[in-house]
């Protein structure tokens, strides 16, 4: 069916109409409220709550702009309401309470449909931890107009119609933001031997609980955080101790490493063995890896409930 026969039969109340109307497009929509919202869990709730407004106002999309526009005004709005609601302040420095990884599976399910090929790079290379953590120290307007501009390419006239500001008023809201993000790498080391390396040897060594051969697979100033915790471990000879004596109490072939990626960078999900020897889910690590294959920095998320999304078991 061709999207204007999509279109009619959704504004005549055909639900799975609509669904095929917006499908094209859900996965970026998920997306970019994730890169607002730093949340895996918020994304969820924020395109759900998007796309029941999208729904019930279909009758007011007057097709004037391209329905990629008209989506991306409702799913923005209903981001930045999320944030006014929850009463989240641009995050100063370190990673937010509320920061969650996103799964690498979500992004390859970006439909080519939905824009062009370069977008869809774009889109894939924007959602680095770094990067979502440093869009989280914006103000929300300013997330938005930036992410708008610069990661989905439109124009300053555009970002300004989605989001009811002048072209002056964007342009501010450009640069300010420039500003305040500075220099932040937006994509990751592109996946290949050094990465893919650097991460089996983690896992070899953890396994071994080889703790020297831990320590000479991080940089000198590698970074391990643990959000919700603002505690940090700083230097080789923090993390190995760390490594050492807190994981299991230092018994770290216990713990089950299952390879997975997120946020377009290697990831481990972690079993821990309960009382009866049930390996049950406890957390992701996302590993930063340099250029020259070492471990800059660790961000662990003691989140199983995430598990599901990155299409792991909750128990092995």
């Amino acid at each position: 069916m061709e999207s204007e026969e999509l279109l009619a039969a959704a504004r005549d109340g055909d639900g799975d109409a609509f669904a095929m109307l917006v499908a094209p497009h859900r996965q970026a929509l998920h997306v970019h409220c994730y890169r607002m919202l730093g949340s895996l869990d918020d994304a969820d709730d924020a395109l759900q709550e998007a796309l029941v407004r999208a729904w019930r106002s279909l009758g007011t999309f007057e097709g004037r702009a391209p329905l990629r526009h008209w989506l991306y005004r409702i799913t923005t709005t209903t981001c930045l309401k999320a944030i006014g609601a929850r009463g989240r302040t641009p995050q100063p420095a370190g990673e937010p309470a509320w920061l969650q990884p996103y799964p690498d599976r979500h992004l390859d399910r970006l439909d080519p449909a939905a824009g062009d090929p370069a977008l869809l790079a774009e889109q894939r290379d924007s959602v680095t931890l770094a990067f979502v953590v440093a869009l989280q120290r914006l103000p929300a307007s300013q997330r938005a107009v930036l992410l708008l501009r610069e990661v989905l390419s439109f124009t300053a006239a555009e970002t300004g119609a989605l989001l009811d500001l002048t072209v002056p008023a964007v342009n501010s809201a450009l640069q300010r933001a420039r500003v305040t993000l500075g220099t932040v790498p937006t994509a990751a080391v592109p996946f290949g031997p050094a990465e893919k390396q650097a991460a089996e040897r983690f896992v070899d060594a953890w396994q071994r609980r080889d703790i020297a051969a831990l320590a000479a697979l991080l940089r000198a100033d590698v970074i391990l955080s643990m959000p919700p915790e603002l505690l940090t471990f700083t230097g080789g000879d923090a993390l190995t101790e760390f490594f050492a004596t807190v994981p299991a109490e230092g018994r770290l072939e216990l713990i089950d490493l299952v390879t997975v990626r997120a946020n377009g960078q290697p990831a481990l999900a972690a079993y821990l063995p309960d009382s009866t020897g049930t390996c049950c889910g406890y957390g992701i690590m996302v590993l930063t890896v340099d250029p020259g294959g070492a471990i800059a920095q660790i961000t662990a998320f003691p989140l199983p409930g995430v598990f599901a999304a990155f299409g792991l078991p909750a128990h092995r």
